[in-house]
């Protein structure tokens, strides 16, 4: 049995995604003065009584979207309705009843599914005499809460669970096996590939910039494994930021890049590398995130741009990046879509793998036989030994006689080489250099320093 869907509708401003963000428990939709916020369906997995389910927040019934994306919504919201197995229709306490209200009211009347009657807002007992109002909406008795003042949440979820169909011997859910980030700047095709790798029209696709507001996540199968792919909002230069929304949307895209295993970050071919473009590959690169370069739209230049043109300039652009994979797509008619996939788990593997304390120091003791360190104070800087301390990123440290001994530039060495000697090929990994203690008491060396120097990658593009 399919995990079951629990819808939240109503028109705008009544509190839709505050209430998803709390049954959620997390802050996940953006919660905004602004109506038609919220424009593509967002869903997150709850486990409430020993049962899974999923919470919807979708946008505003009855909205005019003034990107002329109306259309685009009520579908959104049309399809919501018709996967889910219990709506929750939210209405506003403080408003009460509205000629809105009731056209909504009366699109859902005719859905052959459970429908509970949600009043928000209600901060206080003061506004349970107002209840009777919304019985003439036609759904019973509603359940009154507040989200800003945690009301009632319990007997929310005690009538949700009620009226879920039957649990037939319900497993959890299978965790996705790795959840992968689709960032970029506005109008480059992201939520085009979210379309075809969930086989249907998942999130809004438009030729408006700017269209996906949220980072919505989308289930997908891939060979029977199931992942997860984060549609993120389109990015615009900083300076470019001007609404709350826009603000919102770029933070959510990098926490999206946070949470992710593995980041693809899209181009158009048609269109240059931006400095918006550079200031999320330095954001990557920060992470430590895996990632692929993904330029899409190829089929539109393929006749007149060789794909080793392309694959230079974007190599020349993030110098500091020069291990990570490229990938020519056309999201549009899916072509090499599955190959992408396929490559993105292939890094996903790569930053979980471990290697053995023996094949690491073999590798150590390669780089340094090949190229020993520069002089430091009349002695040669010492390596002695190397672990792999930690996976997500292949984090390893390196314990020498002196970490600060070590110039910049071999510290960049010392990452490129083992890079190539293990399997570590085409993701981040971090290092450090951390002193190892003197068995004769601790005595240092001029210039030591009781702090580890870590060598990591920084944005230099």
């Amino acid at each position: 049995m399919a995990v079951p869907q629990v819808v939240i509708v109503g028109r705008p401003n009544v509190g839709k995604s505050s209430l998803f963000n709390w049954l959620a428990g997390k802050r996940l939709a953006i919660v905004d003065p602004t109506a038609g916020v919220t424009r593509d369906r967002m869903a997150y997995l709850i486990e409430e009584q020993d049962r899974y389910f999923e919470v919807v927040d979708t946008g505003g019934m009855g909205i005019k979207d003034i990107d002329n994306l109306t259309q685009h919504i009520e579908q959104q919201i049309a399809t919501a309705i018709d996967l889910a197995e219990l709506v929750l229709f939210v209405v506003d306490a403080r408003e009460g009843v509205v000629p809105l209200d009731l056209e909504v009211a009366e699109r859902l009347r005719h859905i052959e599914k459970p429908i509970v009657l949600v009043v928000n807002k209600a901060d206080d007992a003061s506004f349970d005499a107002q209840s009777a109002e919304f019985f003439k909406l036609g759904f019973g008795a509603p359940i009154l809460v507040s989200t800003l003042q945690n009301r009632n949440r319990e007997e929310l979820f005690e009538a949700i669970i009620t009226r879920l169909p039957p649990a037939a011997a319900e497993a959890p859910p299978t965790e996705p096996v790795m959840k992968l980030a689709i960032v970029g700047r506005r109008n480059t095709g992201k939520s085009t590939f979210v379309n075809t790798l969930a086989q249907t029209e998942r999130v809004i696709v438009s030729e408006v910039a700017g269209t996906t507001r949220d980072s919505i996540d989308v289930r997908y199968e891939l060979d029977g494994k199931p992942f997860i792919a984060i549609d993120t909002p389109g990015l615009r230069r900083s300076k470019s930021i001007r609404t709350d929304v826009d603000f919102y949307g770029l933070h959510r895209a990098q926490r999206s890049v946070r949470r992710a295993d593995v980041v693809l970050l899209f181009f158009d071919a048609m269109q240059p590398i931006s400095k918006v473009d550079k200031q999320l590959s330095d954001y990557i690169l920060e992470q430590h995130k895996p990632c692929i370069f993904v330029v899409n739209k190829w089929d539109l230049v393929a006749a007149e741009v060789p794909t080793g043109d392309w694959a230079q300039y974007l190599r020349d652009t993030f110098r500091s990046m020069q291990y990570m994979p490229i990938a020519f797509i056309t999201a549009q008619t899916g072509k090499n879509v599955k190959t992408l996939c396929n490559h993105a788990q292939m890094l996903f593997k790569q930053a979980r793998h471990r290697v053995s304390t023996s094949e690491l120091n073999n590798a150590v003791r390669d780089v340094l036989e090949t190229n020993p360190p520069p002089m430091h104070h009349q002695g040669r800087p010492k390596i002695f030994y190397a672990t792999q301390v930690d996976v997500e990123p292949p984090t390893i440290v390196l314990f020498c006689n002196n970490p600060l001994a070590f110039s910049a530039t071999y510290r960049r060495y010392l990452l490129t080489a083992l890079r190539d000697r293990l399997p570590f090929a085409e993701v981040p990994i971090r290092l450090y250099l951390r002193r190892r203690e003197d068995s004769r008491g601790g005595r240092r060396e001029p210039g030591d320093s009781e702090q580890e120097a870590p060598i990591v990658e920084r944005g230099e593009n």
